[in-house]
């Protein structure tokens, strides 16, 4: 079988720098010249770019492979993502499985494919220890969605107690400003509106250098064909004064922050090794909403921390609650290995772990809807990137989710709204 004939599908698991990644790899399966197809579908090869910051997401990939092997059970399963880096016995160890590649060889996937079909081995893994990963590779996404997440950095140096990443990315790191405009630049030259700012902790970018977020952002504010800039998740004590009032001032970069706060207890933070304390997170959100009063604001946290008594948890959902602040992602504590935390105690059983979940959520609900309502009768610009359901789907500057009536022409554009009124996890809206 010729390249030109194989078929590959991809399918990734956990955040947007994975997805990221996965793109900027499809594409080089494409340019070799294999057909990219639905993960469901029959393929020759099958790509599983995978997350581990759960067992749930170790799960989910298992549970992949076993389906992927019930469509083709010739097929090669290739296994990249953090899971690869932190467990491959365990993966090549699954039948079905044929190729595992670690944080530094997953862009030589393609070369590591070759090597896999001209040997006469069924498994191969390319996975080499994360201290010597150093390399920093640029990605995006493209021709997903209107919106395309670009790579800006990553690796972690902070080692949370609970967190495997710094295990399966590495330290820290990034190309220069220079280096990262060229990358976007590129991708201006697409049809793409909007781009996300993604890494594993992107307020980290130019750590050890003389360059630092501030410039990166400055700069990116001068590039020509990009309308709509987001950044992702960033830390709280790397979200300056500096970066908020730049945004409050920038038409290109959008009044969207997502910022982690985990715990809403100071014993609790302290005990996660997080790098500041209620009050300072406290005083970024009122930061950002004196300058940015329409600015939507997420928020992460994890319940069910070791040693999590009630009391804290309520110190949580008191802090959480008073804060301006427009939705939650909300994590149940998993227990990862060769993590500090599992040294902690006491355990939180999974039972209370999951009904404290369930009424995070259920704030997060209530403050989306305060959010939402508090924007009916209002105009904003939105971009729209879908068809559901026979309504055209979009984003307003300030992540609002809206829908209206129109055709296929207003994907990919960005238009004047009324909003009207809100139906569930939508807002309803006209064109103006």
């Amino acid at each position: 079988m010729s390249t030109q004939e194989k078929k590959v599908a991809f399918h990734t698991l956990g955040c947007k720098l994975n997805y990221s990644e996965t793109s900027s790899i499809s594409r080089e399966f494409i340019k070799y010249g294999y057909k990219k197809v639905n993960f469901k579908e029959f393929a020759d090869i099958y790509v599983i770019n995978t997350c581990s910051v759960t067992e749930n997401a170790n799960k989910e990939t298992r549970k992949l492979i076993r389906s992927t092997k019930r469509i083709n059970s010739d097929a090669i399963i290739a296994v990249t993502g953090c899971y690869a880096q932190l467990k491959p016995d365990e993966l090549i160890n699954i039948d079905g499985v044929n190729m595992v590649v670690g944080a530094e060889e997953k862009f030589n996937l393609l070369q590591h494919l070759d090597d896999l079909i001209a040997s006469n081995d069924k498994k191969l893994m390319f996975n080499s220890e994360i201290g010597s990963v150093t390399k920093f590779e640029s990605s995006f996404s493209l021709n997903d969605r209107t919106r395309s997440f670009l790579k800006v950095q990553d690796g972690c140096d902070y080692n949370c107690t609970f967190c495997t990443i710094p295990k399966a990315r590495g330290a820290s790191r990034n190309q220069t400003v220079k280096q990262t405009m060229k990358v976007a630049k590129e991708l201006a030259q697409t049809s793409t509106k909007e781009i996300v700012l993604t890494g594993v902790n992107i307020g980290d970018f130019g750590a050890g250098s003389s360059e630092s977020f501030i410039d990166l952002i400055m700069n990116l504010d001068k590039l020509d064909g990009i309308e709509r800039i987001r950044i992702s998740s960033i830390e709280p004590n790397l979200l300056s004064d500096e970066i908020i009032e730049f945004c409050a001032k920038s038409e290109k970069f959008m009044p969207h922050f997502h910022i982690p706060l985990q715990s809403g207890s100071n014993r609790i933070l302290k005990s996660m090794g997080r790098r500041y304390d209620k009050m300072h997170f406290y005083n970024r959100i009122k930061k950002i909403k004196t300058l940015i009063p329409d600015a939507c604001i997420g928020v992460d946290v994890i319940v069910g921390f070791p040693s999590e008594a009630e009391e804290d948890f309520m110190d949580t959902y008191n802090f959480i609650d008073q804060l301006d602040i427009s939705y939650l992602h909300v994590f149940t504590y998993s227990e990862r290995e060769n993590t500090k935390a599992l040294k902690l105690s006491p355990i939180v059983p999974k039972h209370i772990r999951l009904e404290r979940s369930k009424r995070l959520h259920a704030l997060s609900e209530i403050k989306r809807g305060y959010f939402y309502d508090s924007f009916v009768g209002k105009e904003k610009y939105a971009l729209f990137e879908s068809m559901k359901n026979g309504k055209i789907v979009g984003y307003t500057d300030n992540y609002i989710k809206i829908y209206v009536d129109g055709d296929m022409s207003l994907i990919n554009t960005v238009q004047k709204i009324n909003i009207i009124e809100r139906k569930s996890k939508y807002m309803r809206a006209n064109l103006n």
